[in-house]
């Protein structure tokens, strides 16, 4: 009788442990096909890949609750490009380039060690109806994707997206209000001094949200990285707010080099209109680059069809220029399925 009562407790104490804590598998994968020509590009290509809306990911994130409001947390998260099964967003990018942290969070805030978002990356994607779209949203693609073509246009943003070797602070939710100090060790040999530095903020009042970020870079990304041989800076705000019948969006930032003169300066609006099951959407940025009076502008109108809470199919038409270049005309049809 008493072995019977110890294995019950046993089990009892097992069941609650499980109920205390939590892992979740979880991703998102978005194909599109469509006919792509950017601004200085030779010829048009036609495509079937992957990230039309949202970079195709997977992984696993879970929690444990430790008692006393306290919780610890993990992200094992990676890229993968769904259209030949590809990891990572480039070659060379790490495995868990998405997610690889632990963090402890309470009534205090969170505080978080590993590889995470960068201060820029969470801003700019709520501040465009496009939200993380890599291939068609303009203010994304004029900050993070640079072209490989006649244009040599660069990204204005100094340091990819996310950060590896990071301690982060992120803020508890103070009436609507959040923000994220992050701090990137830059494990440079014979330049231990060298390190990213920045912050964020979000304030979420009804249908009204302002954010903005900050960074102060010296170190590249993914991985350990390499020192960039200049300190770049880089800073946005932006502001959205919800109409019910239309979303506008506007934001405006600037980047420079220490080692470069002039900057590049970065105005984007939006709007977003929801219209049946799905919405409306149109984004325009504009990038000036001060010091060689050359800009880009790019135009994306598109319809995004919700299917059901996690899938929906979407249409994008894009018009890319540059000055001095050949203009382009993209277009795309897709499919993205959240798991």
């Amino acid at each position: 009788m008493q072995r019977k009562l110890l294995t019950l407790a046993a089990l009892l104490c097992a069941a609650s442990a499980q109920a205390q804590s939590s892992v979740q598998l979880s991703g998102a994968a978005d194909v599109y096909v469509g006919s792509m020509k950017m601004a200085g590009d030779a010829n048009r290509k036609t495509v079937a890949n992957s990230g039309g809306m949202t970079t195709s990911w997977f992984g696993m994130t879970g929690t444990e609750d430790l008692g006393g409001g306290l919780k610890a947390g993990f992200a094992l998260t990676s890229f993968i490009q769904v259209d030949d099964g590809t990891q990572g967003r480039f070659p060379g990018d790490t495995f868990f380039s998405r997610d690889a942290n632990v963090s402890l969070s309470g009534n205090f805030g969170t505080v978080r060690l590993g590889r995470w978002m960068a201060p820029n990356f969470l801003p700019s994607v709520l501040a465009n109806p496009m939200g993380d779209s890599f291939t068609f949203a303009p203010l994304i693609l004029h900050m993070n994707v640079p072209l490989f073509n006649a244009s040599g246009w660069k990204a204005t943003t100094p340091s990819d997206t996310g950060w590896s070797n990071q301690i982060v602070y992120s803020t508890p939710d103070i009436n609507g209000f959040k923000a994220n100090f992050q701090y990137q060790l830059g494990e440079q040999p014979g330049n231990n001094g060298k390190k990213n530095i920045g912050a964020n903020f979000f304030y979420f009042g009804g249908p009204l949200l302002v954010t903005g970020f900050y960074e102060r870079d010296q170190v590249s990304n993914p991985g350990t990285g390499t020192y960039l041989g200049t300190t770049k800076k880089d800073w946005m705000l932006a502001a959205a707010y919800d109409f019910k019948v239309a979303k506008p969006y506007l934001s405006y930032g600037q980047a420079k080099a220490d080692n470069a003169p002039g900057s590049a300066k970065t105005l984007q609006l939006g709007v977003s209109a929801p219209v049946g099951p799905g919405a409306l959407l149109a984004s325009w940025a504009k990038t000036d680059l001060s010091a060689s009076n050359l800009n880009r502008k790019t135009l994306t109108v598109g319809y995004d069809y919700n299917l059901s809470k996690r899938t929906d199919v979407y249409a994008m038409v894009m018009n890319d220029k540059i000055t001095l270049q050949s203009s382009g005309t993209s277009f795309g049809l897709g499919i993205r399925h959240r798991f």
